[in-house]
């Protein structure tokens, strides 16, 4: 009996302990305080209050565990529960009550440490470990709060919330990502890049093909409302040739038959069907992201570290009198390792001048590349706030809401796994395909085959083939040599981003064995040297994600 008096004599009356024993019992209570909320209260003040609290901090533990245990055996049922619009007021407003309970907690702490009877030189240590350590988590607890408030705004503003969640088809997701480009001069928005990521529904394992934006009378499918108005193809030409391009269905559509599509994004739409049936696949969602604001999201990641195999101009003007050339350039990309901020990535995307369109998507799927090897569970972390908002105003989705935490799950599994890449076009085509003129039976072929290789399907052995001829597997017999596709249409065709070491060598000095710079073709452009120009320039598509 004794003992136990001796024992609970320096926590519940520390007056009659020693000095030492009293600023001992003090650390003891703010580090109970701060790993199990109400210990100190249950030891050495109410208990009653301390109990509670207890109750509050075990079910918390609970929770925490719960979600551990969800992250290993079921992760998208976890993110699909964090990322519930319903749900992020709930964990919000949880947030905020523990914020509220804790720092009451904090705060009957402080009075049980009596900082009175402790001796004067241990007094304002104390108090300002206690009172540093109520700001931290306290503070910590608001902060996620105000991330999660952050969070919903912009999925709410991204997401489609009353679109009800989609299945696979044949296993698979296929989502068009179309870089919009609404730039001086156009007549609305016009796709300036188009691709389309294919996912495995089990394993993650993703595939991307890129579209030409300047492929023509591309095929809607039966089902597509499109298609009763252009039943043999998007043949819109007259009377611009251009009318008839792939980009240019997001605009007919928007200007021309928003009725097709009523309550969505006719443009969008319409582009997603086209690409469906171009390609011989099922498009169940698109993402719209707009070339403007997407400087915005790559500077909230800190930039894109690229490797640039040759200089690519920030594109000026047209020059007077032509729809292919351009005036001297406002601004260079250099080659080499760097990191491109937002508004050198937008241009390095974007840039065309001196190559063909082959060269420009080679470009954009560096890019696409960068921002997925970049945008990794630390960068989101310590920049969520940024990215979050450049999100919203960057993308326009129909990806329903609700479906989020699959698919973050689904990239999740793919950052582990190769993706394999096509081009619809020279080096990935024959020689003598044309975008003018497409062999849309050829493109189904190759992108049946493509997506069998994405999802591990074994390859059949083949007898070797004619030249041009296409395999069971979709490549193509007697593989064109480097450049020949395109210089078809006068430009050297780069190398596909797979086929390039990451120390590919960089285009930096001319024939003579003198050094590029800026001033010497800028000096090019003031001749209107563009054969020089166009040779100097030829390999800018050739680029590596670091």
């Amino acid at each position: 009996m004794m003992s136990r008096i001796r024992m609970d004599d320096p926590i519940r009356r520390p007056q009659e302990a020693e000095p030492g024993d009293r600023v001992r019992r003090a650390w003891v209570l703010i580090a109970l305080t701060l790993l199990v909320p109400g210990a100190a209260q249950v030891v050495a003040g109410d208990r009653r209050f301390g109990r509670i609290a207890l109750r509050v901090t075990f079910a918390v533990w609970a929770l925490v565990l719960l979600a551990l245990l969800l992250a290993l055996l079921n992760r998208a049922l976890l993110l699909s529960i964090l990322t519930h619009p319903v749900l992020m007021v709930v964990w919000m407003t949880v947030m905020v009550a523990l914020l509220i309970g804790w720092a009451m907690v904090w705060v009957n702490t402080f009075r049980l440490c009596r900082l009175a009877i402790l001796p004067p030189r241990w007094r304002g240590p104390v108090a300002a470990v206690l009172v540093v350590l109520m700001v931290f988590s306290c503070g910590a607890l608001g902060y996620g709060a105000y991330l999660i408030n952050v969070a919903r705004g912009a999925l709410g503003d991204v997401f489609d919330a009353g679109r009800p969640p989609f299945d696979p088809v044949d296993g698979r997701y296929n989502i068009a990502l179309l870089g919009g480009d609404a730039g001086e001069g156009r007549e609305g928005l016009r796709p300036d890049s188009m691709s389309v990521i294919s996912i495995d529904a089990t394993t993650g394992a993703s595939a991307i093909i890129s579209v030409p934006r300047s492929l023509q009378y591309a095929k809607f499918p039966d089902s597509s409302p499109m298609h009763r108005i252009y039943p043999d193809g998007f043949n819109n030409c007259d009377p611009d040739p251009l009318n008839c391009l792939l980009n240019a269905v997001y605009t007919d559509a928007t200007t021309n038959h928003k009725d097709l599509y009523p309550g969505k994004n006719a443009g969008a739409e319409a582009t997603k069907d086209a690409i469906s049936g171009t390609l011989g696949i099922t498009i169940q969602a698109y993402a719209l992201i707009d070339m403007d604001g997407f400087a915005q999201l790559i500077d909230a990641m800190g930039g894109v570290k690229m490797r640039v195999g040759a200089w690519v101009p920030i594109s000026a003007g047209m020059l007077p009198g032509s729809d292919t050339r351009h005036v001297k350039p406002d601004g260079w990309i250099h080659p080499g390792n760097q990191t491109l901020n937002g508004f050198q990535a937008q241009w390095f995307a974007r840039s065309r001048e001196n190559v063909d369109d082959f060269a420009r998507v080679q470009r954009q799927q560096c890019v696409q590349q960068a921002m997925i090897k970049q945008l990794d569970p630390a960068t989101v972390i310590t920049k969520f706030e940024a990215i979050a908002k450049a999100g919203a105003h960057v993308v326009d989705t129909d990806i329903p809401q609700g479906q989020l935490g699959g698919f973050v799950d689904l990239a999740a599994k793919a950052k582990g796994q190769p993706t394999v890449r096509m081009t619809v076009g020279p080096p990935d085509f024959p020689a003598d395909f044309s975008l003018g003129d497409p062999n849309f039976d050829l493109i189904h072929s190759k992108v049946k085959a493509l997506l069998a290789k994405a999802s591990g399907s074994p390859a059949k052995a083949a007898a070797p083939l004619l030249p041009g001829t296409v395999s069971e597997d979709g490549s193509v017999a007697s593989a064109v040599v480097p450049g020949a596709g395109a210089q078809a249409q006068g430009a050297v065709r780069p190398q596909l981003a797979d086929e390039l070491p990451p120390d590919f060598p960089l285009s930096t000095t001319r024939p003579d064995g003198q050094p590029i710079t800026a001033a010497y073709l800028n000096s090019l452009y003031d001749a209107q040297d563009y054969q020089t120009l166009d040779q100097l320039l030829a390999k800018n598509g050739n680029c590596a994600a670091l």
